[in-house]
């Protein structure tokens, strides 16, 4: 029997030949004892353009949208043909197919969708390859699965590149035309599902901090003594208090008026006050989880400034030189069957020369099972954690930096939990309330080697609290009123970028939608979110300055423009749940596109009516308001409607701008000897109609006069010119009565 490997790509090819016994290269594939290996290059089939369904479509005109495939078409990669043609002859060959694909909605598609184009009919196994070292690929391969069972995950890939190519074909030709008709002439604007509300996230941003009024508040604090010692409380309003004009929506004290009549209260006699409450609990923080990809991109931005693509380029490249698990994971979990590893890959780090990363690994004991082993958390892929290959080859200095934060987020797992008392108190004082917040450590745990971050909720944590209980007696000493400036947002980089796609449902305009895609996976996958950052700054959409990101002059203009379903993440991150549920088994592909068709009508319909800022310069058509561009005519240059075909006005050039009136183009004509029109005084030209030359005037169509051709000059004393009737023509008709009307056929502006 024949058994033929599919891998997503060479690199993996022999990985996995090396572990099937006696590999022998050959052209295209890998021959071993364990069957064929051969490889793909990415997606070597790739969906057509709109003028492979219908010619027409090569040309961008709105009256041809939305363009919606009746049947969907691939076509080979031109630039992968000749290993597409191997993979072909090969899947002839064989008996039995293995799917060795990434494991991930991608990776499922890119080798199906070339079983589907072939024809396959052979029985299909799916390998899932979660890391490249030979422990982990022969269990794999002990381990093979029915492709079948994969299905779900095909469809989700499915619609959602059918979904990506509905939106991009349709709303980037509906939108470039709307702006073209507001004098945006060379301008294309690629519109995107992820990627545009992306572009939106950043341009808001950027708003937030221009239009950001900075403005004082107030908090105010207390020293207060018990007999068993100082403490320090924060002055926190009532419900009602709250609600005076003294307090803005997000409860701070912005009167300094009032702030300072509440601190002149509070430094009078009496100075008596009450424990009102003293709460102490017992809690316990858990090991940090393991990375997936864009919890480790987000890690990595802020501890080294790394840009989200160099942290997944350094993963891949720690993946194939078999030191991580697969990078793409979008999973912080690990299944239980991975726990006998630890031992082994304890001792490994513990090896390092790096003192930190050393300490920690050989404290380490593999005997704890932190929260992280979960099986019920895992699908086709886990967290990105070391593998059992010691480190034992060169490295750059980013790929060291992430193998590093990968190997301490494994480690740490391997500690007890942090635990801690944490005591609240509050105190009753003058009929206001202060309260303060102490924390004492009982078992530092995992915390000895990750220093927990500063926040407002914070502040108070280190406040010494001495033993006390509710009821007693305590004594105000002092108070201090501190005044503060709120401070804009910050601007995204590369990585809170990546956070705010992994975090959408903070971004969300409907409050409701907001509770419900709170637990969804954001917009995008962990292998795109790195890539669609870096697309928008290649396309001039995004600048970079010092790490940060700023929106360009195209951005505003685009993200203006566009109605908020397509600018707002809400519509997308929905379809981003739908297309996790499809791959679970939830709903149907011809559903989900049937919601994409209906989608992309609406924002190809809204098009018509966007409000694009005008281009500077721009001459306006008289007669619909949309832009005039110059043109190239047969005989000359003209300046044509934008909004053609709907609106076909066109005008002859004057020195660098449209004709409006044509009184330059006349006087011109009337200079060079042309005859002039008796009924407006603009020049006459002479036209081949259908039924021979005729003179017509320069001012059509203000003016419709017109003359038969006599002698090479008009006939001023015959008869207005009239194409030959298409039925006989009665014989008491009035000619003098009758204006003849030139079709656009008969007349060529350029001339």
């Amino acid at each position: 029997m024949v058994r033929l490997y599919i891998a997503e790509k060479p690199s993996m090819a022999r990985e996995l030949a090396s572990c099937l016994k006696n590999p022998q290269r050959g052209r295209g594939f890998i021959k071993t004892d364990g069957g064929v290996v051969t490889w793909l290059v990415g997606h070597v089939l790739q969906q057509v353009e709109p003028d492979a369904y219908d010619p027409k479509y090569k040309f961008w005109r709105a009256e041809d949208l939305p363009i919606v495939p009746e049947h969907w078409k691939l076509q080979v990669n031109p630039s992968t043909a000749e290993q597409f043609q191997i993979v072909k002859s090969l899947i002839s060959r064989a008996d039995e197919i293995i799917h060795a694909g990434d494991p991930d909605r991608e990776g499922q598609l890119l080798v199906d969708e070339v079983l589907d184009f072939v024809g396959n009919k052979k029985p299909v196994k799916r390998i899932l390859l979660n890391a490249l070292d030979e422990t982990s690929i022969r269990r794999a391969n002990a381990d093979l699965r029915d492709n079948a069972e994969f299905f779900n995950l095909k469809q989700s890939a499915l619609a959602r590149s059918r979904a990506d190519w509905l939106i991009g074909m349709n709303l980037s030709r509906a939108y470039t035309l709307s702006a073209r008709r507001h004098g945006h002439d060379g301008l294309i604007l690629p519109i995107g599902r992820v990627k545009t509300p992306t572009l939106a996230l950043v341009v808001r941003r950027e708003r937030e901090i221009k239009n950001f009024n900075p403005f004082d508040f107030f908090t105010i604090r207390a020293t207060f003594e018990h007999a068993n010692g100082l403490f320090s409380a924060q002055f926190k309003p009532s419900k009602k208090m709250l609600d005076l004009s003294a307090f803005d929506g997000e409860g701070r004290l912005v009167d300094k008026n009032f702030a300072e009549q509440l601190a002149k209260k509070f430094s009078a006699a009496p100075f008596d006050g009450k424990i009102s409450s003293y709460k102490t609990t017992e809690k316990k923080e858990w090991q940090p989880l393991p990375f997936s990809l864009s919890t480790l991109q987000v890690t990595a931005g802020k501890a080294f400034g790394y840009s989200p693509q160099q942290v997944l380029d350094a993963a891949q490249s720690l993946y194939e030189k078999k030191l991580t698990t697969y990078p793409r994971s979008d999973c912080e979990y690990l299944p239980t069957n991975q726990f006998k590893d630890a031992p082994i890959i304890l001792k490994n780090l513990a090896a390092l020369s790096d003192e930190r990363l050393h300490k920690l690994s050989a404290n380490a004991s593999a005997a704890i099972k932190s929260r992280a082993w979960n099986d019920k958390k895992i699908s086709a892929h886990h967290a990105i954690i070391p593998t059992r290959k010691p480190l034992n080859t060169q490295l750059t200095v980013v790929e060291l930096n992430v193998y590093m934060l990968i190997a301490k987020n494994y480690a740490v797992q391997f500690y007890p939990q942090h635990v801690y008392d944490e005591t609240v108190v509050a105190v009753k004082y003058k009929d206001e309330t202060f309260t303060a917040r102490g924390k004492v450590v009982k078992k530092l745990g995992w915390r000895e080697f990750y220093t927990a971050p500063k926040s407002k909720a914070d502040d108070e944590s280190d406040t010494f609290l001495p033993q006390m209980k509710e009821g007693d007696d305590v004594q105000y000493k002092s108070g201090d009123l501190k005044k503060s400036v709120t401070k804009p947002p910050v601007r995204f980089t590369s990585s809170t970028l990546v956070q705010g796609m992994k975090d959408i449902h903070k971004y969300v305009k409907n409050p409701d939608a907001r509770k419900q895609l709170k637990d969804v996976y954001g917009i995008g996958t962990e292998a795109t979110r790195a890539a669609i950052i870096e697309d928008l700054i290649q396309r001039k959409f995004l600048r970079v300055v010092k790490k940060n990101l700023y929106p360009t002059e195209q951005a505003y203009l685009l993200i203006d423009a566009l109605p908020d379903e397509m600018t707002y993440p809400d519509a997308t991150a929905i379809w981003e749940d739908k297309l996790h549920s499809m791959s679970e088994g939830d709903g149907t592909l011809e559903d989900f596109l049937a919601g994409q068709v209906k989608f992309t009508s609406e924002l190809v319909e809204a098009a018509t009516t966007a409000k694009f800022a005008d281009a500077e310069d721009i001459f306006k058509c008289p007669n619909c308001g949309s832009a005039l561009v110059k043109r190239n005519g047969n005989y000359c240059e003209f300046w044509g409607c934008t909004n053609y075909p709907d609106c076909k006005a066109a005008f002859d050039d004057d020195n660098g701008k449209p004709d409006l009136d044509g009184k330059a183009r006349s006087a011109r004509l009337i200079k060079e000897g042309a005859p002039t029109c008796p009924n407006c005084g603009s020049a006459l030209v002479k036209r081949n109609g259908k039924n021979g030359e005729f003179w017509g005037c320069s001012n059509y169509p203000r003016c419709r006069t017109t003359f038969n051709d006599k002698d090479g000059k008009p006939d001023f004393d015959g008869k207005k010119f009239l194409r030959a009737p298409t039925v006989e023509v009665p014989a008491n008709f009035n000619f003098a009565d009758f204006e003849p009307i030139i079709s656009s056929a008969d007349f060529d502006p350029s001339r």
